[in-house]
Formats: C-alpha cells, structure tokens, sequence
C-alpha cells in the first residue's frame, strides 16, 4: 500500500502569540512588534520548519476581549500592522514559504485588494494567498462611518445566522468574484515588450470584466498583470452555515475548529455537503483544522504554562479551536487522529511567541519527519503547487 502524502501544516500568527498574556512571557518581543524585523524573524523560522504557509491576522478593530468596543484594559496588546504591506515586506526575505494574509472584505474595494494580492504573487514569485474575512460589527463599520452593521457572533470573524449576516457573506462571495474575474482581466501572455515594434502589451488580451452585482459595480480590466500562480489561493475560516457556503462557492481551502476526531469526520462531512448544495465544479475545497497550542518537552510543564497565561490575564482563555497543551509527539498523534477523519491539513496558532512557534519548528516537524509524515526540503515552486491545486485557466482566455 502506498504511504499517505505528507501532512500540510501551516502556521496563523498574530502578535506575540493567541493568547492574550504571551507578551509578557520572558522570551517574548513586545517592543519589536511593530517591527519588520519581528515578522521578517517569525516567517523565516516558519520556513526553517519547511511548513506549508503562514496565514498573517488583521482586523478593523483594536483588539477587545468583547469584540464589540475597546475596552478598558491596558494589560493585553492593543494595536497591529497591516496584514498586506507585512507580507510584502517579509515576501522578499524568504523563498518557499506560502505567505497568506487576512483582508477584510466588508469595507474594502475588491479593485485594491485584487491588485495587492496580485503585487504580493509577483513580489513572492507566486507564493501568495489570501484569507478573505467578512467583518461583523458595529465599532469596525463606525470606523469608515458608510453603514451601519452589528452582527457579531461567537468566532473571530464569522457571527451567527440572520438575514443581515447571510447579506454579509453574499457580499463577500461578490467581492472574491470580482477578485478573481480582476486576476484573469490580464491574459498570461497580454503583456509582449517588443522594442521593435513599440507594443508592451497586446490589448486584444486585456479584458473589461463588467461585474454588476447588489455591492459592486466594477468594470476592469486590472492595472495589475495576471499573477505568477494566475489564481492566489483564497482561504476562509467557518464556523457557522453562511460561511461554510461562502468557502464552498468562492475559495480553495477553509479552515475548520473541530474539537474531537468525530467531529472532524461530521466538518468533513458539513464541508463536502455545502460544496454539493452550492454545485461546486472542479477542485474540491482543501480542509484544514485550526488547533490552538502550547507545545513543551513534557505535558505538565506545557499545561502549567497555560495555567500561568491564564493567571495573568484575570481569568481561563477560550479559543473557538481545540485548545492542545502537551508534547509535540502527543499533538503528533493527534493530527494523524484527525487526519485520518479525513482532515487534510493543520493551522496552528502558536499560543506564545516564539516558545511555541519553535515548538511547531522545532519539536512537532521533527517527530513527523521521523514517521515520513513531512516533508524534508521543499520541492514545489508556489503555493497553489504546494497544495494540490491545478494552475487556474484564465476566465477570459479566448473570448
């Protein structure tokens, strides 16, 4: 019998760590978080790991554990950089990696975001990607003050069900259209730089893509040629029935919160059923699970060290993902556990940084290089590659 493919296992950072007290752990960085070289430092440690990509957080809103307003606490983080321009400034420090960004797409213009993903393909040579996230309440749309929304739910990112958040997800579904239609608005080969002649591009393969649709009126072509990988992989993170058919319509890979083996098996299940009822064509969606974790040498000192965060932010930390403290080889375990209820690839969001960022690098890799569950040097040239997923043909080609 043939071995199972490697496990793809990415990394989701987001300042000093997911839990709220990392920056005051005695390796963490807190002064250089608004650094380059911090991200630079993060990035390049994830690719010593040979990991598949990292995803980079953001928000429209200073962080708050309510996640309605700011509140008054002065003793968490409070700020962050842009997901995109951190990106583009770490893309050129590294050469394998997948590199994925979060970008809103409640209160942005798809134009912007197409034509940065695209810059961030070519400045990666075609190891770019993008998290697309809708965004939910009412301090974020105070922020730009052209609606009024207030639908926050339990996950970062993805309220519960209502008309007004079923309204919100179509709109992303729309915006990741006109996206991809602004990607393929420029034919591989439109672009000729014949000296002789005085043609740059050949117009016939630059295309208007006349989007009309209930948010966006957007008549292309791009001013960006078409990217390296053509299509950049676009992901979402679901919790909630809208935003598993968001993933099943528009993206190539959707990350899930599954808590137990068994469910796992039922999110495979959930995803697989919203592809059928959306009538997805061509590449299944790629399942990832999200794990929150807190990696050590032995599993007392990694759920002490939990314990420890949670004494000093006032009170225990809840995650909408399964929350693992305990040993690489353990969480090893678990992952084939999970992958073998049909999960394809792991994020992990490292609980402080750098401990358990190297923890993933250092610890976990190295017990699944020792079971060939790994890979050991990187062989795929982008990120679409690294995945599984067929180079997209351009919409427009030919017409």
């Amino acid at each position: 019998m043939a071995a199972p493919p490697p496990l793809h296992v990415a990394v989701a950072l987001d300042g000093a760590g997911w839990h709220p007290a990392a920056w005051r752990e005695p390796d963490a960085r807190p002064a250089e978080l608004f650094s380059p070289g911090y991200w630079v430092d993060l990035v390049q440690e994830a690719e010593r790991g040979l990991l598949d990509f990292v995803t980079i957080e953001d928000s429209l809103a200073v962080q708050s554990t309510r996640r309605r307003e700011l509140d008054e606490r002065t003793d968490q983080v409070r700020g962050r950089l842009d997901a995109v321009l951190v990106a583009a400034r770490v893309a050129p420090r590294t050469s394998a990696i997948g590199i994925v960004p979060v970008a809103t797409t409640t209160h942005t213009e798809p134009f912007h975001v197409s034509k940065s993903i695209a810059t961030l393909d070519f400045v990666s040579n075609g190891r770019a990607g993008v998290q697309a996230r809708v965004s939910a309440t009412g301090f974020e749309a105070r922020q730009f003050g052209r609606r009024q929304i207030d639908v926050a739910g339990p996950g970062p990112g993805t309220p519960g069900d209502s008309p007004a958040v079923t309204d919100l997800f179509d709109e992303a579904a729309d915006f990741i259209e006109v996206v991809r239609r602004l990607w393929d608005s420029w034919e591989d080969d439109a672009e000729i730089r014949d000296v002789a002649s005085g043609r740059f591009v050949d117009r016939d393969k630059l295309h208007y893509i006349d989007f009309e649709g209930k948010w966006f009126s957007v008549r292309g072509p791009s001013i960006t040629p078409r990217p390296p990988q053509g299509q950049p992989p676009v992901a979402v993170l679901a919790h909630v029935p809208v935003a598993f058919a968001l993933a099943a319509r528009a993206a190539d890979l959707v990350f899930t919160t599954p808590q137990t083996a068994e469910e796992a098996r039922e999110l495979v299940a959930t995803v697989r059923g919203h592809e059928e009822a959306e009538g997805r064509s061509g590449h299944p969606l790629r399942i990832f699970a999200d794990l929150f974790v807190f990696l050590d040498d032995d599993g007392a000192t990694a759920r002490a060290r939990k314990d420890r965060l949670d004494e000093r932010n006032g009170r225990v930390h809840r995650s909408d993902a399964f929350i693992y403290a305990g040993t690489p080889t353990g969480l090893a375990d678990l992952l084939a556990e999970w992958r073998a209820a049909g999960i394809e690839g792991f994020r992990l969001r490292p609980g402080a940084i750098p401990h358990d960022l190297e923890g993933i690098t250092r610890g976990l890799v190295g017990v699944l290089e020792d079971r060939s569950a790994f890979r050991r040097r990187y062989e795929e040239s982008t990120l679409r590659e690294r995945l599984g997923l067929p180079r997209a043909v351009n919409m427009y080609a030919g017409t």
